[in-house]
C-alpha cells in the first residue's frame, strides 16, 4: 500500500498520454494505468511480451501495487517500476548512446509485433540508460497491433533517432545540440536541407529522408481516410530497413577534439597522472556515499577508479568524443555502473518543455553525494571567465556531502596557455582565493600538492 496520499506528487512531464501518468510517493516513482489502457496493458502482460522484454533487459520491469493511491475514478492499476538512479535526456547523449537507443527501440518494436502488439510512439524519451545499457521505460507505449495499418510512430522515430544520427554521421557535428532545440525531433524537411548532396545516392537515406520530406511537403489536410494497404510483412521489412540504415552510421573517433587526448599530450604526463591517482585513491578510500558525479570526466580514467568501489557514477564532460569513447569502453567492458553524458557545466541543460517543468534542468537532476572535479577549475575560470565565487556556489549546489577538486594555479603551463591571448581574467586566481571562496560552502578535510607540480588536490566537506 502507498501511504500518505497527501504527499503524492504528479510528475510534471507525465501529462501527454491519456493512458496513465507517473507520480511520486514515499520517495519512489509509480505509474497509474487508466481504464482506457486496460485492454492493452492486459495484452502486454498476457501475451508473453512483457516477460520476453524484461528477461532480455529491454524493458524496465515493474511490480503491480493494489492501491488507487490517487483516488482516481480512471484508475485501473498502479505499477511500481524498478527505480532508475538518474534520468537523462537525448540531448545529453553521445552519438553511440543515441544510436544504441535507436536500435533498442527497433528491437523492442520487432519483438512486440511478433506478440501482436506495436509501439504507438517512437520518441527517444522512452529510453533511459541503466547499468551501462539503454532500456525502454514506457510501459504504456504498447498497443494491440492492427496489421492493416502502417506504423503510426514511423515519422517520430525518424525525427528523434535516424535524422540526428545521419546529420552527425555526415557532418561530424554534435547532434545533441540540435536535439536541445528540436525537442520533438528534427523534421524531415530540415534534415533534407542539412544533409550533403552525396547522401541522396544512398537508398536508405533517399527513402527515409528525401522521400518522406517530399511526401510531407505535398500532403494537405483531407477528410478522406487513407486507403493504402499495409501488412505485417511490410512492417517487419520497414524495421529491417531502419536497422540497416542505422547500423553502419558512425562518427570518426580519431578526429581531434578539445580534450580527447588530454592525458596523452599533457606536459605533466604519466608521472603526474600516477601521483594524482595515489592521492585521489587515498582521498576516496573512506567515502562511502551514494551517487558520485565525475565532472569533466574526460576519457573516464578517474570515473573507472570511482567505479571500483561499486558506486553509482555519473560521468559528464562537454566533449562529446570523450563521452562517446567512455560509453563504448563501458559497453565493451565489465564496468556497468558508470553513466556518461555530454554536459557543459558552464552551459548545462536547462529546464525545458511545458511550463518549464516537463524536462528538469541538469542541476536539479544531478545533485550527488560526492562530486569530483579534476583538472577542470582553470578551464571554467580562465577560459570561460566564471569568477571563483560563482564556481564555488555552483559546486555547492551540485554537492550533497563531499567535493574532491583539483586547483590548477596560474603558474601551471596549462593555465598559461589559457590566458596567453587574454588581456585580463578574473583575479585573484590563487590557492588562497580558491580556499576563501569555497570556505563559504565547504570545510577543508584534506589537501595535498601533487608531487612534481604546483597543483593541489582538495577533499572538501559540505557545511
Amino acid at each position: 500500500m502507498i501511504n500518505e496520499p497527501t504527499a503524492i506528487q504528479h510528475h510534471p512531464a507525465s501529462f501527454k498520454d491519456p493512458s496513465g501518468f507517473i507520480f511520486k510517493a514515499n520517495g519512489k516513482f509509480y505509474r497509474q494505468i487508466n481504464r482506457s489502457y486496460a485492454e492493452n496493458y492486459d495484452l502486454l502482460m498476457s501475451s508473453g511480451l512483457y516477460k520476453v522484454l524484461t528477461e532480455k533487459k529491454l524493458l524496465i520491469p515493474h511490480t503491480e501495487v493494489i492501491d488507487n493511491a490517487n483516488q482516481s475514478p480512471d484508475w485501473y492499476k498502479t505499477i511500481l517500476p524498478e527505480q532508475l538512479p538518474f534520468i537523462s535526456y537525448p540531448y545529453e547523449w553521445s552519438f553511440d548512446e543515441l544510436k544504441d537507443a535507436a536500435m533498442v527501440t527497433l528491437r523492442v518494436l520487432k519483438i512486440a509485433v511478433k506478440h501482436g502488439m506495436v509501439l504507438k510512439d517512437g520518441t527517444s524519451f522512452n529510453i533511459q540508460f541503466y547499468e551501462g545499457r539503454p532500456v525502454f521505460i514506457d510501459t504504456l507505449s504498447f498497443e494491440e497491433y492492427d496489421e492493416t495499418k502502417p506504423w503510426i510512430a514511423y515519422r517520430q522515430f525518424c525525427e528523434c533517432f535516424l535524422f540526428p544520427l545521419l546529420i552527425e554521421h555526415y557532418h561530424k557535428i554534435d547532434a545533441q545540440k540540435l536535439l536541445s532545440v528540436y525537442l520533438e525531433g528534427i523534421p524531415a524537411s530540415t534534415t533534407a536541407k542539412l544533409l550533403p548532396f552525396k547522401s541522396r545516392f544512398k537508398l536508405s537515406t533517399w527513402l527515409h529522408v528525401y522521400l518522406q520530406a517530399s511526401v510531407s511537403a505535398k500532403n494537405k489536410p483531407t477528410s478522406k481516410p487513407a486507403t493504402a494497404s499495409f501488412s505485417k510483412t511490410k512492417l517487419l521489412n520497414l524495421i529491417q530497413s531502419l536497422q540497416n540504415a542505422i547500423k553502419p552510421l558512425r562518427v570518426e573517433t580519431s578526429l581531434q577534439s578539445t580534450w580527447n587526448n588530454y592525458y596523452d599530450e599533457t606536459i605533466l604526463s604519466k608521472n603526474y597522472l600516477d601521483e594524482k591517482e595515489k592521492i585521489f585513491r587515498d582521498f576516496i578510500s573512506n567515502i562511502n556515499d551514494g551517487r558520485t558525479m565525475d565532472v569533466g570526466c574526460n576519457d573516464g580514467y578517474f570515473s573507472k577508479i570511482l567505479a571500483e568501489k561499486n558506486r553509482n557514477i555519473i560521468a559528464v564532460d562537454f566533449d562529446s568524443q570523450c563521452v562517446n569513447k567512455l560509453y563504448l569502453d563501458i559497453k565493451s567492458g565489465t564496468t556497468k555502473n558508470i553513466l556518461p553524458f555530454c554536459i557543459d557545466l558552464t552551459n548545462p541543460s536547462p529546464a525545458l518543455g511545458f511550463n518549464h517543468l516537463e524536462r528538469q534542468s541538469f542541476a536539479e537532476r544531478a545533485k550527488s553525494d560526492t562530486v569530483t572535479a579534476l583538472a577542470l577549475i582553470h578551464h571554467i575560470v580562465l577560459s570561460k571567465n566564471v569568477p571563483l565565487a560563482d564556481v564555488a556556489r555552483m559546486f555547492a549546489e551540485l554537492t550533497i556531502n563531499h567535493l574532491i577538486i583539483e586547483f590548477v594555479p596560474i603558474t601551471d603551463e596549462k593555465s598559461k596557455q589559457l590566458i596567453a591571448n587574454k588581456a585580463t581574467y578574473h583575479k585573484p586566481y590563487s590557492p588562497e582565493a580558491f580556499e576563501k571562496n569555497f570556505s563559504s560552502y565547504f570545510e577543508t578535510e584534506r589537501k595535498a600538492i601533487i608531487p612534481g607540480t604546483e597543483r593541489i588536490l582538495y577533499r572538501l566537506k559540505k557545511r
